[in-house]
C-alpha cells in the first residue's frame, strides 16, 4: 500500500513524498523495509528516541509529534497527537474491522473482566460468535493469544478485530483500561454499546494515574468522547451520574438492589466445593433464578450488568441463565478444587476495595479460619501496600504475607510495609516466596478453612528483575494438595 493511500483513508493530511508502506509499528525493534514508525511517548520510554535506530533497520517512513533527526530521504509526518494517528491509522491498514463488529466496551474499578467473560459465555452459548479482550488474554472462535495491557495499544487491537472478522466473530467484549482511555489505545472504535462496573481509587501514582480525579476522568472517556449506541450504567454507583454527564447513548441501569435489571430473594450456597450464590434476576418485566458458581454480591452485580448489555442483544433472559450456570472466570474467585477439606480461593484482588470486598464474601460462608495470603507489586502503586495490609488485618483470622510480582524491589521490606498498616494484633507470618507461602497454608489449613490466594489471579508468571518467571498458582495449590493428601493417607 502506498503511504498517500494509508493516509488519505486514516483522514490524516499530507502532500510530500511517497512511499510503499507494508506494516505499521510503534515499536522501533519490529522496524525493516516497509514499515510505517509512528513514535509515541510512553510511561517509560519515547519512541521519538528510536528513530533513528528504526531507520538503521530499513523503516523510511515516521510520524511524529516531536522533532526528529533523521537522513534527508526519511518521509517524516508530523501530527499533533501520534496516539490518536496510530489509532486512526491501524484501523485504516486492517481494514477498519471495527467496523464489521459489534465492540462492546466495559470500563470501571472492579468486575471488568468477570463481566466480559460472562457476556462472552452468554453469547456463544446463545448462537452468537464471541470475542474477548482483556486482562485474561484475547479468546475468539477456540483461538488464545496473552496480552501484555488489559486493552492492547491501538496497532494490536485492530490487528485482532480483523482476525475476528475474518474467523466470523460477530461480537466482540473489551475490558477497556482507565490507561487505554487516557492513552487514545481506542480512539475512533465505533462501539456497539459501553458499559460502567463501579469506581474505587486505583492505579494512581507512579507511572500510572497522578490522582483519583484524573483516573476517574481518564474513565469518563468511554462515555462521553466516543460513540456507543447503548450505554449500561450501575444503579447503586454514585460515580455513574459523573460518567454520563454528556453521554448521547440510550441508557438502562442495573444494580443488585435496583435498576432496570436487579436482583432479589439473594442465597449464598456451597455445594461439592463449590461457592455460589442464588438469586432471582429481574430484567424489565422478565424474571428467573439463577444459580451463580461464584460467590458475592459483586459477582450479582456482574451478572446484572451482563444480562442488561445482553438484551441489548437481543438474548433473552433464559438463554442468560443457562449460560450463567455454567460460566467461570479464570483467576476471579475461582476454586481450586483438591482432596483436601479446606476450600481454596484463587482470586486477582491487588488492591484494598478489591481484597476488602472478597474478604468480606467468604466471610460470609462462616469459614472456622479465613486465611488470606497476599503480596503487593514493587516498582509502582505503592500507596495500595498499607490499604492491603488494613484489609487483610481487618477481615481475616490469619494471613500470610508473600510475593506478588516485586520486580526489583525486595519482597521483605514490601511485605514489612503492609504488616506495618495492620489494624488487628492477629497471626501472621511473612514468606517471601510465594510457592513456599502456599505450601505453608497447605499444610496449615483445615477442615472448614477458606484460604484466599489474593493479588495473582489469572497470571501465570511473577514479575522479577524485569522478567517474567512461569507461575502458576493453580498448579502449585495442585502439586501441593496432592503431596499433602499422600502424606495423610
Amino acid at each position: 500500500m502506498l503511504l498517500s493511500e494509508l493516509l488519505d483513508k486514516a483522514k490524516i493530511e499530507y502532500d510530500g513524498a511517497d512511499c510503499e508502506v507494508s506494516c505499521v509499528i510503534c515499536d522501533s525493534r519490529k522496524a525493516c523495509d516497509g514499515t510505517l514508525f509512528v513514535c509515541i511517548t510512553g510511561f517509560a520510554s519515547d519512541g521519538h528516541a528510536y528513530a533513528m535506530r528504526a531507520y538503521d533497520l530499513g523503516c523510511r517512513a515516521f510520524v511524529v509529534e516531536k522533532d526528529v533527526d533523521l537522513p534527508a530521504d526519511a518521509v517524516v509526518i508530523k501530527q499533533e497527537n501520534t496516539r490518536i494517528s496510530l489509532a486512526k491509522l491501524s484501523a485504516a491498514y486492517y481494514g477498519f474491522p471495527a467496523e464489521k463488529l459489534k465492540i462492546v466496551g466495559i470500563t470501571g474499578t472492579k468486575g471488568k473482566t468477570t463481566t466480559a467473560l460472562m457476556l462472552a459465555s452468554i453469547a456463544n452459548q446463545n448462537g452468537i460468535s464471541a470475542g474477548y479482550i482483556g486482562s485474561n488474554g484475547i479468546d475468539f472462535a477456540g483461538n488464545h493469544f496473552e496480552t501484555g495491557n488489559t486493552t492492547p495499544e491501538s496497532i494490536d487491537l485492530h490487528s485482532y478485530f480483523a482476525k475476528m472478522a475474518d474467523a466470523g466473530v460477530e461480537v466482540v467484549f473489551v475490558e477497556v483500561s482507565s490507561q487505554a482511555l487516557y492513552l487514545d489505545r481506542v480512539f475512533g472504535i465505533p462501539f456497539f454499546a459501553t458499559a460502567f462496573t463501579n469506581l474505587a481509587p486505583d492505579h494512581i501514582g507512579g507511572v500510572e494515574h497522578p490522582d483519583f480525579e484524573h483516573y476517574k476522568a481518564s474513565k469518563k472517556k468511554l462515555f462521553c468522547s466516543y460513540t456507543s449506541t447503548f450505554s449500561v450504567y450501575n444503579a447503586e454507583d454514585e460515580a455513574s451520574d459523573y460518567m454520563l454527564c454528556g453521554c448521547r447513548s440510550l441508557l438502562c441501569s442495573f444494580g443488585i438492589d435496583k435498576g432496570d435489571f436487579h436482583a432479589s430473594d439473594i442465597q449464598p450456597f456451597m455445594e461439592n466445593g463449590v461457592l455460589g450464590v442464588s438469586f432471582i434476576a429481574h430484567a424489565l418485566s422478565a424474571k428467573a433464578k439463577v444459580m451463580l458458581p461464584m460467590p458475592g454480591r459483586f459477582s450479582i452485580a456482574n451478572a446484572m450488568c451482563a444480562i442488561a448489555v445482553a438484551h441489548r442483544l437481543d438474548i433473552p433472559l433464559d438463554g442468560c441463565v443457562k449460560a450463567l450456570e455454567n460460566t467461570f472466570a479464570e483467576g476471579r474467585f475461582e476454586i481450586v478444587k483438591t482432596p483436601l477439606d479446606a476450600v481454596f480461593v484463587i482470586d486477582y484482588a491487588h488492591n484494598g476495595f478489591s481484597l476488602t470486598s472478597a474478604l468480606e464474601t467468604l466471610r460470609s460462608y462462616s469459614p472456622n479460619c479465613l486465611w488470606c495470603v497476599v503480596g503487593s507489586v514493587g516498582g509502582r502503586t505503592k500507596g495500595r501496600r498499607a490499604e492491603l495490609g488494613e484489609a487483610a488485618s481487618q477481615l481475616a483470622d490469619r494471613v500470610v504475607l508473600t510475593a506478588d510480582n516485586p520486580d526489583f524491589e525486595d519482597v521483605t521490606a514490601i511485605c514489612n510495609e503492609m504488616r506495618a498498616a495492620f489494624v488487628r494484633d492477629i497471626p501472621c507470618e511473612i514468606i517471601p516466596d510465594r510457592e513456599e507461602a502456599i505450601d505453608y497454608v497447605i499444610r496449615n489449613a483445615e477442615k472448614g478453612d477458606i484460604v484466599l490466594l489474593a493479588g495473582k489471579g489469572h497470571e501465570q508468571y511473577q514479575l522479577v528483575c524485569g522478567g517474567k518467571e512461569p507461575f502458576s498458582e493453580r498448579r502449585i495449590i495442585e502439586k501441593y494438595a496432592a503431596e499433602m493428601s499422600a502424606e495423610l493417607v
